[in-house]
């Protein structure tokens, strides 16, 4: 039995001992490397030693929580591990959320210190004086305390603060599709149990894992603590695209990565793709959206390593794991239940559904989140108990389970649309609609379903953040660039964010819109003529019956 298998029956290790340990074991490894910066896990240890002695200094006490709200970097990394190693809370926030979205989630996490960069500083400016938190800077930049003269002295160390495994080991903020930001708290014991499950996925000493999500996101901290956990290297892109990615991928050798799907769906559209070398992959990973079947096809024919597709959430609960490679008939499905995993599906009266039927998914599993943060209403309303008393985390999501217990995911509760009598969910939209040629991307929601053209799309499908720059920007160009880079930054899209998109790009532009009593969309193809214009009285043209006008308007 080797230490890492050892591990498997621990109860509970704190994860920045762990860093401690390979500190001393494994010193000049490469713990972090950010953008040619190479940090061994010796001054991996000192700097978070250092940052986790000024907390302390500064009064922070354990189970006091602090933000962090910045790009992916070193010292945001540092930053993180340090607050865990003094006891405290970690509150990792999007820094592309609103300046009144991020006032209301420091005030909501009770946050005394935040850590941002310039851009989030700028952001903040005009709300700063309902911020009570203190800022340091992550980055220097004029006006704030920078983190180089905040930091305690170097050789400074913290006093041991021992971790209760059911402290908060941070608080992530999680919209959902409510738009209200949830704080979700996970302990350390949940963060260890993950760590633990990722032994068998292959994290170790010799691990490489290319991140390019960022650190905010429970899609990302997933793969980055373990990585660390288990003494191996992790390599961090501030900012995903797809050419670096591949570059850094065969430089690194990397051997494990998680994205997004439509961070896969770039890097399989990449026309040089098959020209780089990825044969050091042992492992790749996707979960946070929908997965398309076609892609995952792609990724197995062609990029070394297995892939596994997860789903669960953010709250923890139960999560299903689909290995693409081992069942390519179930790429449609989000797999089984993982090992220890409990998954039901429930009706609108809180009964479990019959076998083949179609409920909401409800689940249990050993890591759950203890609650929403100072929200116990909302707790509540996630959560749902069977006749025994055992507890389970509510999704939201529709699914239906086959016969051979792969689950299949159809969509949000509240997305569902009831046409003629009959359920629709955006997924049947974006089934029919992606089946069109001159579609290329489809993202439906129960308020805007949008669509990008194939030859605009495909002209700039490796820089997104360009798309409107060669032609006079189109409806569905403006909202697909903004769906696009929120999608790879958090790798979620809530309905009221699509919508205020399609808001804003209609405000001073004639753009061919339709909508729909439960749905808002654009459209935009290269016949102009085969949808009516947007009556300048009436924002939006009625057409009832959306998907077949849809498609019809398409193949006209």
């Amino acid at each position: 039995m080797t230490w890492l298998e050892t591990l498997l029956d621990e109860p509970f290790v704190c994860i920045t001992d762990m860093l401690r340990r390979f500190g001393k074991e494994r010193g000049e490894h490469p713990a972090l490397i950010c953008g040619g910066e190479v940090v061994s896990y010796t001054a991996l240890d000192a700097r978070v030693d250092r940052f986790a002695a000024a907390l302390q200094r500064d009064g922070i006490q354990p189970r006091d929580a602090i933000a962090l709200c910045a790009s992916a970097s070193v010292d945001y990394a540092v930053a993180f591990l340090g607050g865990l190693r003094a006891g405290a809370a970690v509150a990792p926030l999007a820094p592309s959320s609103s300046a009144a979205s991020l006032v209301s989630m420091i005030g909501n996490s009770d946050a005394r210190l935040l850590f941002v960069d310039a851009e989030v500083k700028r952001l903040l400016e005009p709300v700063a004086a309902e911020i009570g938190a203190v800022p340091i800077a992550l980055d220097a930049h004029p006006g704030s305390t920078a983190l180089a003269a905040w930091l305690a002295p170097q050789g400074a160390t913290p006093a041991a603060v021992p971790i209760d495994p059911a402290w908060p080991f941070n608080i992530i903020y999680s919209s959902g599709t409510t738009g209200t930001p949830k704080g979700i708290v996970q302990s350390h014991g949940m963060r260890w149990a993950y760590a633990v499950r990722s032994i068998q996925r292959g994290y170790g000493p010799d691990a490489t894992t290319l991140i390019s999500t960022p650190l905010y996101s429970n899609t990302t901290l997933v793969s980055f603590m373990p990585t660390l956990t288990f003494g191996g290297t992790v390599v961090l892109m501030p900012k995903f695209e797809a050419t670096r990615y591949l570059e850094l991928a065969q430089q690194y050798r990397a051997t494990h990565t998680m994205l997004v799907p439509v961070q896969y769906q770039r890097l399989m559209a990449h026309p040089d793709f098959d020209r780089y070398d990825l044969s050091s992959f042992q492992a790749k990973f996707c979960t946070s959206t929908p997965f398309a079947a076609s892609i995952k096809a792609d990724v197995v024919r062609r990029w070394p390593g297995r892939l596994t597709e997860y789903y669960g959430m953010t709250e923890g609960g139960g999560s299903c794991q689909l290995e693409a490679d081992e069942w390519p008939t179930k790429l449609h499905s989000v797999g089984r239940p993982m090992d220890g995993h409990d998954i039901r599906l429930i009706d609108e009266l809180g009964n479990e559904v019959a076998a083949g039927e179609v409920g909401e998914i409800v689940g249990h599993s050993p890591a759950m989140m203890t609650g929403y943060y100072r929200q116990p209403d909302k707790t509540a309303q996630a959560q749902w108990y069977d006749p025994s008393g055992k507890r389970f985390i509510r999704t939201g999501d529709m699914g239906r389970f086959d016969e051979d217990g792969f689950l299949t995911l159809l969509d949000r509760k509240k997305d569902m649309i009831i046409s003629g009598g009959f359920n629709v969910y955006p997924s049947d939209l974006e089934a029919q609609v992606s089946q069109h040629p001159e579609v290329t991307e489809v993202a439906c929601s129960v308020l805007c379903p949008y669509f990008v053209p194939t030859g605009i799309a495909q002209a700039h499908r490796n820089r997104p953040s360009e798309l409107a720059n060669d032609t006079p920007p189109t409806l569905s160009q403006r909202v697909s660039r903004a769906l696009s880079e929120k999608a790879v930054s958090s790798g979620k899209i809530s309905a009221q964010e699509v919508a205020a998109m399609v808001f804003d790009a209609v405000r001073d532009e004639q753009f061919y819109i339709f909508s729909h009593p439960h749905a808002l969309g654009a459209v935009k193809t290269r016949s102009e003529d085969i949808v009516s214009p947007r009556n300048p009285t009436d924002p939006f043209v009625e057409r009832p019956h959306v998907r077949e006008q849809i498609i019809e308007a398409l193949k006209g």
